[in-house]
């Protein structure tokens, strides 16, 4: 009796829904590459099956590992589609647990690069406009659950035990519209790039939390894309993180876009705002003129700075004139006074039309990285049900595949208007 005969019998004498769909859907998977590589200790189970077993655990919304293992023995079925034979035992949750663990993640991410390649062929992505974001990956640590008693819960000095690779991180939550919080947590977060218009994600990597110079990620991260799909960008969107000279230098000059960043003003102080002596010099909040103390280079800048500081503090002609700043700076005793710096070369945001029709409309595409996040956290992104970094990486990248399999599926039958249609496309599909 083969496999076709036994799933006919199953269906029709205990009435198991078929999921003809998932058959449709994983048939626009291309996974044989992971059978490949090698494994050692009992026969393996095929990984093509596992990493569908995954995507049907996601699109059903099952939260963990062992629901996934009790729903592919309950419905014979769902194993079939998923590629095992029921005549022989299932994988069981620590064979779950193992792929995840051991399949290194360029294998899962050649999957979703191949289908982002057939998103582009299809005209569905297009690349003209990208907004770059992250979003947290908590960890299934005691110190994330409040309700616990830690000792220094938020602590850098301590790791976690039950994650040792999870790394202290913030996160923005905003208790009232108007009010803004910084919450702790450990764990890791996701980095994706996601074509704005179609709100679909085209490169993803996982990192721990603590990474703080993200900044530093999107030359190279952007090359990486370019190399690959060669998308004709028009417009990058971000956030005030990537507010540098040197990211706003290589949209404009290499990738020949429009940078739609927020102003960080921490990164740039407008001369406007100050007044300035004859000489030239910054007159601080206590209408003294400030003393330059040098010119710099500004490697995160990308541009000279020139440095000015407190008088009171740094000439001897002031220290006898007052006692304290007449401002009552709190820098003058917290530290060495007030300073400033002001930039002394052409800043690349002198070139760029903040406050435009163009500019306010580009940047709202920044929203679609919301909508693509909280349809990522719908499958259970955010609560990976394994530990360890390699196996969350894992996890959060079939995710993406999860995303971006139904989309290509969509596309493919003519219902491009449910390429975003993640858990509610399948049940609604009829091929």
């Amino acid at each position: 009796m083969d496999q076709q005969s036994l799933l006919l019998s199953i269906e029709s004498f205990l009435d198991v829904n078929p999921l003809e769909n998932f058959k449709t859907l994983f048939a626009n998977l291309d996974a044989s590459h992971l059978d490949i590589y090698p494994s050692t200790g009992r026969k393996p189970f095929s990984r093509q099956s596992l990493l569908r077993s995954i995507i049907f655990k996601n699109l059903k919304g099952f939260p963990t590992l062992t629901e996934l293992v009790t729903e592919l023995k309950d419905n014979p079925s769902a194993a079939i589609r998923c590629g095992f034979n029921i005549l022989k035992p299932l994988p069981s949750m620590e064979r779950f647990s193992s792929f995840l663990k051991n399949m290194p993640n360029r294998a899962l991410q050649k999957i979703l690069i191949l289908l982002i390649h057939n998103l582009i062929h299809l005209d569905i992505i297009t690349g003209e406009y990208l907004s770059i974001d992250s979003c947290p990956i908590l960890a299934h640590v005691k110190e994330n659950n409040l309700k616990t008693i830690v000792k220094n819960r938020f602590s850098k000095t301590r790791i976690p035990k039950g994650s040792p690779d999870a790394r202290l991180g913030i996160m923005v939550i905003y208790p009232t519209p108007n009010k803004k919080k910084i919450h702790y947590f450990w764990g890791f977060r996701d980095h994706v790039v996601i074509d704005a218009k179609e709100e679909l994600p085209i490169w993803q990597i996982t990192k721990p939390a603590d990474v703080v110079h993200e900044s530093l990620m999107f030359i190279p991260v952007f090359k990486l894309i370019q190399d690959e799909f060669h998308l004709k960008i028009k417009a990058v969107m971000g956030d005030g993180i990537y507010d540098t000279s040197a990211i706003l230098k290589y949209i404009i000059k290499d990738l020949k876009a429009k940078p739609r960043i927020s102003r960080n003003p921490r990164n740039t102080r407008n001369p406007s705002t100050l007044q300035f002596s004859k000489n030239g010099n910054p007159i601080c909040l206590a209408q003294l003129e400030m003393l330059n103390r040098g010119s710099f280079y500004d490697k995160k800048q990308n541009g000279w700075r020139r440095k000015w500081v407190c008088p009171l503090h740094h000439s001897k002609k002031y220290v006898k004139q007052f006692i304290v700043c007449p401002a009552l700076h709190p820098k003058f005793f917290s530290q060495k006074g007030c300073y400033v710096y002001i930039r002394i070369d052409q800043d690349i945001r002198s070139e760029i039309d903040y406050g435009s029709t163009s500019f306010k409309t580009d940047i709202k595409l920044r929203s679609g990285s919301e909508r693509v996040f909280s349809r990522l956290l719908n499958i259970c992104m955010q609560n990976p049900p394994v530990i360890g970094f390699n196996a969350i990486s894992n996890y959060v990248t079939i995710a993406h595949i999860t995303v971006l399999l139904v989309a290509l599926t969509a596309a493919k039958n003519n219902m491009k208007d449910k390429i975003r249609f993640i858990k509610s496309f399948l049940p609604n599909f009829n091929p």
